[in-house]
């Protein structure tokens, strides 16, 4: 009798280890619908809050049908994405136009590839005066180009394209479910649960989107409050035209996602931009460049310390309720494993960790000493 115990048992480790192979396999072939009903998810969590305020709105006493308000909350937050795409990144591409890297360089006049050819000798280390520069270049180019097929490169972005737009279409259809109806999704994992877990597990799937919907909007709130405050700056202080601004603060603000390492990539690129701008483009304050370049940086460094003293503090330890020393490490291993990418998702997945932790091992130490360390 024991040793058919014992078989039944191994059979039914071996049973759940093909079970979730299998779910994993499953997983990986359907990776980019797995990744359409995250991103669905994340998009939600956006537009709950958006429902919320939308409900309170009364016609004659009564309310508006939610899934009209779903359309509204979701062309709201695409409407968002697009005028970022349409408005910001083009100012940048006109500040990288506009401000000439190049301006100094003043080509003798003649042959333009003679004056090329000359040129690309004095740059270039180990070329003496006779060499034909222009004529390796060229041929360099044409070895490059001559397997390039135009119909292949129409043909790739026709696809780029295509699944673009499928991709947005399908993340714009299942927000709209997400939205309308906020108990779908933990409806969704809970049937996938066993029934003694269930109550726990919809209890955890709760906490956790009323958590990262707080972190979320709190997100969106820091970059716009970063961009504005580096816009004014930018263009009250240190006299940088209206468009030229707004594209440096939209860049600082986008970049201030990414904890830690991205304010100081958006202070870098917009101290260097700026001046580039007033060399190339003769834009912002009448003064030595040096002097203008620091009084750009201590614009966006006191930008910097109004978002670590004011905005984070109450979008980090008060939307996930950690913290600012667990944050830290967390980013700090989440960097290490996945770089930038990994620092984006720390948060949102340290906390998903965090609340499943709370539920279903709330008397281990360690965990309560996470959850309790206030």
């Amino acid at each position: 009798m024991e040793t058919q115990s014992n078989v039944n048992k191994l059979a039914g480790y071996i049973l759940k280890l093909g079970v979730l192979a299998a779910a994993v396999l499953f997983c990986w072939y359907f990776r980019s619908v797995l990744v359409y009903v995250i991103l669905a998810f994340i998009v939600s969590l956006i537009g709950q809050p958006l429902m919320q305020l939308f409900r309170k709105i009364k016609i004659k006493g009564r309310g508006v049908p939610d899934g009209l308000l779903a359309v509204l909350s979701i062309a709201i937050i695409f409407a968002g994405l697009l005028l970022l795409v349409t408005q910001v990144f083009p100012v940048i591409t006109m500040i990288i136009r506009d401000a000439s890297l190049f301006s100094d360089i003043h080509l003798p006049e003649g042959n333009f590839l003679d004056t090329a050819n000359g040129w690309l000798v004095s740059v270039i280390p180990g070329l003496d005066s006779g060499t034909d520069a222009v004529g390796k270049v060229l041929d360099y180019l044409k070895g490059v180009t001559a397997n390039i097929s135009v119909t292949g490169i129409i043909g790739s972005v026709a696809s780029v394209v295509v699944s673009l737009a499928i991709g947005l279409f399908s993340v714009a259809f299942i927000s709209f479910f997400f939205v309308k109806d906020e108990t779908l999704f933990i409806r969704m994992i809970a049937a996938l649960t066993p029934d003694r877990l269930e109550d726990s597990v919809k209890a955890a799937v709760g906490d956790i989107e009323h958590l990262l919907s707080r972190y979320f909007v709190g997100l969106i709130l820091e970059m716009l409050g970063v961009a504005l405050l580096d816009f004014l700056g930018l263009w009250v202080i240190a006299r940088i035209d209206l468009a030229y601004a707004a594209g440096i603060a939209f860049l600082a603000g986008i970049l201030n996602i990414i904890p830690y390492i991205g304010p100081i990539i958006g202070e870098v690129l917009g101290v260097l931009l700026c001046v580039v701008l007033k060399y190339g483009a003769g834009v912002g304050l009448d003064v030595n460049i040096w002097v203008f370049a620091g009084i750009v940086l201590v614009i966006m460094l006191a930008v910097q310390l109004i978002d670590n003293f004011v905005y984070q503090p109450l979008i980090y330890s008060k939307s996930i309720q950690a913290s600012p020393l667990e944050i830290f490490v967390v980013i700090l291993m989440a960097s290490h494993i996945g770089g930038a990418i990994g620092m984006l998702a720390a948060i949102p997945a340290y906390t998903v960790v965090r609340v499943i932790a709370g539920r279903f091992l709330p008397e281990n130490k360690v965990v309560k000493r996470l959850i309790n360390h206030s």
